[in-house]
């Protein structure tokens, strides 16, 4: 076990407070346990149970689980609903009907607020204006827009009349948008002309005719044009519609279409390594289930929380934790276009205290640069601000380290918020391993146990169970509601990608190595199965050195590590780090490289020592705040940058990055 792990595990173990567990949901290990039981006990009488106390039916299934096909699992699939209708519909008549929807806070602070009422009627005549220009069930629709209440208008219309939806990221290059056009065979764009970040004013639409321009969008027919800023943009006749255009004369009361439970809700492409995007495939029923229960179950949502998920719409966080879960759930939810650190870094701490914000939900990448922000620049620093009024905290993305989750909880929680530390993954829809806030006790940096219902485990290659404490591949060996359903058009990567014939190609593989702590069981993520570096015969997670590195506080704001090849050990571990203080340069970068070595060898051990050290005033990001490992790894290796460079927030950090100690 290495020292951090013994940390996590012998001396920072949070038990869940009074406070926490009054009113839960699931309240204390024993109603966590026994929902484990039932699912146990009788696997589909569990999701049949959950599927109809949760989700409103307008033909109810009477067939849970289908496991003829697999991996191609099926879920209530005699069954019909509507997504739209289970977020929105069945809300009225209540008095969630005039509660508010969406608190949307703009990049330049502007605040508007819209109801259920209000939001189900936006919804309705967005979804006339969609079947106005022959839009229909079935059809696949691309949304490239701004974080705002038109994106999450367009995401409830095209599930109101049966379009498949594929939402694209705004930060995303016309490249990555006409692959995304093609491979989904979408009749209508629906984007933006411009969209506000930090103050400036960023183009969508261009974007969209630049992709367009590129050829072989032969099924596109409309570009729907959200008229964002008063700028003008390029329209072109006959194609492009602007939002007023389309609305004009459009009745608020659109009938929701009901559709199998089976039927494509929405397509989400995510990244390989190689080749081209992957389009994960999300059923309406199984997804739209989990959305709702995860929001109750991870959450603990009430009724009056006002709940703040950070995540663009782009990415599957915002998919099921803005676009779905809450409005299923019938919560108020901020949804804010900005960026944390416009106008300042303080903002996402002002923005808690002005609406009363009670359950927080964000990105540990978004923490890290915030406690690097607050440590050198006191108006920016969280106790500025009013934030009692916090309830839990969520992280999300990637594991949180255990000194930021510290600061989290100290500074940002008062000690006296859970921390729900999710993990899931574009494939899985919805939070499958996390603490429960009113239940489990917490370790920093573990995300703990699987939620009832999900059989994950770690194993060898073969498919085998490891023993707790030593690292392996993460699986779940069970079918579960949300899980992906196949690759848009490529069945047989989806079968290699997630079932290997060598676990028996019914087992899900993760794409993630993990351990389990050897007293509780609890799961800790060490990276994804390709981070996992061979050093010298000795598997090393990136997350384990990383999670090293930043744990020196009093230098290290932020560290990525990721594997080159080298000639004796193999794999050669190359770190990247910002620090507190200025990027060094010659003798001083030798002697904080040593330094660093050194704390690393004292956290884990001598081989995990990283080979190389390179400093940075920053890591190459997306506007979105990931972290681009891959083109990390191509500066690690001396290999020219071919990759599209167009979505990084800072490209001149490359050449810093270039330079080893």
């Amino acid at each position: 076990m290495s020292a951090i792990e013994s940390v996590l595990v012998e001396n920072r173990v949070f038990p869940p407070s009074d406070a926490a567990m009054k009113g839960a949901r699931i309240a204390g290990m024993p109603a966590y346990d026994a929902l484990c039981r039932e699912a146990q006990a009788d696997f589909e009488g569990f999701w049949s149970r959950l599927a109809r106390e949760h989700l409103v039916w307008t033909r109810p299934f009477t067939r849970t689980l289908d496991e003829s096909q697999a991996p191609f699992y099926k879920w209530f699939e005699d069954g019909e609903l509507n997504a739209s209708a289970n977020c929105l519909d069945r809300h009225i008549g209540t008095p969630v009907e005039h509660k508010t929807a969406i608190v949307f806070e703009a990049d330049d602070g502007a605040i508007t607020r819209v109801t259920y009422r209000e939001l189900l009627d936006r919804v309705s005549r967005f979804a006339n204006a969609l079947k106005a220009q022959g839009v229909q069930k079935g059809d696949r629709v691309i949304i490239y827009m701004p974080m705002t209440i038109e994106g999450v208008v367009a995401m409830q219309a095209c599930a109101r009349i049966g379009a498949t939806h594929s939402v694209v990221f705004g930060g995303f290059s016309a490249k990555a948008l006409h692959e995304r056009i093609i491979d989904a065979g979408a009749v209508a764009v629906i984007t933006a002309n411009y969209q506000m970040r930090g103050g400036k004013e960023l183009p969508l639409k261009s974007i969209v005719d630049e992709a367009i321009a590129m050829g072989g969008c032969v099924t596109l027919r409309t570009v729907f044009v959200y008229e964002r800023t008063a700028t003008a943009c390029n329209m072109v006749a006959g194609r492009d519609m602007s939002f007023g255009d389309a609305l004009a004369g459009q009745p608020v009361q659109c009938a929701p279409v009901p559709v199998g439970a089976e039927h494509p809700l929405f397509i989400l492409y995510t990244s390989g390594s190689t080749g081209k995007p992957k389009g994960v495939q999300h059923a309406t029923g199984g997804y739209l289930l989990w959305a709702n229960l995860t929001m109750q179950w991870t959450f603990d949502i009430r009724p009056e929380d006002v709940f703040w998920c950070t995540a663009d719409i782009g990415w599957i966080t915002g998919h099921t934790y803005v676009a779905y879960g809450p409005l299923a759930a019938g919560a108020t939810q901020v949804v804010f276009e900005g960026v944390p650190t416009y106008p300042d870094a303080g903002r996402f701490w002002q923005m808690i205290e002005r609406h009363k914000v009670s359950v927080f939900y964000t990105a540990p990448t978004a923490i890290r640069s915030l406690i690097k922000a607050a440590e050198t620049d006191e108006k920016v620093h969280p106790r500025r601000w009013d934030l009692t009024s916090l309830r839990i905290l969520g992280s999300v993305g990637e594991p949180i380290n255990p000194e930021a989750w510290m600061w989290y909880h100290r500074h940002i929680g008062g000690e006296r918020c859970p921390i729900v530390d999710t993990f899931w993954q574009t494939e899985t829809g919805g939070h499958v391993i996390t603490p429960l806030p009113g239940a489990t006790p917490l370790v920093p940096g573990s995300c703990t146990l699987p939620l009832p219902g999900i059989m994950a485990a770690v194993v060898d290659e073969t498919g085998k169970d490891i023993p707790n404490g030593s690292g392996g591949l993460l699986v779940i060996k069970r079918p579960w509601p949300s899980m992906i359903r196949t690759i848009w058009n490529d069945p047989e990567r989806f079968k290699k990608s997630y079932f290997p014939e060598e676990m028996g190609g019914t087992i899900y593989l993760a794409g993630d190595g993990a351990v389990r702590s050897t007293d509780r069981g609890y799961f800790r993520i060490t990276g994804r199965i390709d981070d996992v570096l061979n050093v010298s015969g000795h598997r090393l997670g990136t997350m384990e050195i990383e999670s090293a590195l930043v744990s020196k506080t009093d230098l290290v704001a932020e560290a990525a590590v990721v594997g080159r090849p080298d000639d004796l050990t193999g794999e050669a571990v190359c770190a990247f780090v910002v620090l507190k203080r200025p990027r060094p340069t010659g003798e001083e970068a030798k002697k904080i490289a040593t330094e660093l070595r050194n704390w690393v060898a004292k956290e884990i051990g001598p081989i995990a020592k990283p080979k190389d050290i390179r400093f940075g005033e920053n890591l190459p990001k997306t506007r979105s705040g990931k972290i681009m490992r891959r083109l990390l790894r191509s500066i690690a290796k001396g290999e020219a940058i071919t990759q599209d460079t167009s979505t990084l927030e800072n490209p001149a950090i490359l050449d810093q990055l270039s330079e080893a100690h």
